[in-house]
């Protein structure tokens, strides 16, 4: 029985405490050791795609409270003859399938964790205008930080339908721990091999 409630005692103080300071602490770290990872990206994506060399985008994050996510640049500006951009596919370049597969697109998303808008592992943050598409219970995933890798990116990531990948998501929220943590740092690679590119879930979930 003591060692229940010493299991539930550190977990608790983990999750309230010692993940943050951990979060800071291995981002500020990561972002010295990559620095010339970060700063050769960001020349090849001004030379092959132009500026902006940042994709920013607003999403929402824990308490559902929206931030601005930063990630390198992976797709052209090319639009139609109506002046309308092109379908996320067309303007996705192979350099750019390359920054995605290998993860290299989201390591500006460190200077997020630094900044406290993210965790280094946690839910994935997506877009703001699935709020309203979410079931009841998925709503738990914005209890939490959102995060630079997760169970669902260990799990499939986008190969995995919506609904298993945010099941994936309140499994995680509901067994925070810093073992868990641990597993998912464990069996996350930065190459992450060909994703499918999913349906929208509020595309999905209007049918």
């Amino acid at each position: 029985m003591k060692n229940i409630f010493l299991y539930i005692g550190v977990d608790f103080m983990y999750k309230q405490y010692m993940k943050r300071c951990l979060d800071i602490l291995l981002s500020v770290l990561a972002l010295v050791l990559l620095s010339p990872v970060m700063l050769l990206t960001a020349i090849l994506v001004r030379a092959k795609l132009g500026t902006p060399i940042l994709f920013v985008q607003e999403r929402p994050g824990k308490y559902e409270q929206i931030f601005k996510l930063l990630k390198f640049r992976t797709m052209t500006e090319k639009r139609d003859g109506n002046g309308e951009l092109l379908p996320d596919e067309e303007r996705l370049t192979k350099f750019g399938r390359f920054l995605r597969t290998t993860s290299l697109d989201e390591l500006p998303e460190l200077f997020n964790i630094v900044k406290g808008d993210m965790s280094i592992v946690g839910p994935r943050p997506l877009l703001v205008r699935y709020l309203s598409f979410y079931k009841k219970e998925e709503r738990i995933r914005h209890s939490v930080r959102p995060g630079l890798t997760g169970l669902a990116q260990i799990n499939g990531r986008n190969n995995l339908s919506w609904d298993d990948r945010l099941a994936l998501d309140i499994r995680y929220v509901k067994t925070i721990s810093f073992t868990n943590d641990l597993k998912v740092l464990n069996r996350s690679d930065i190459a992450s091999g060909n994703q499918m590119i999913m349906q929208d879930l509020d595309m999905e979930r209007k049918k």
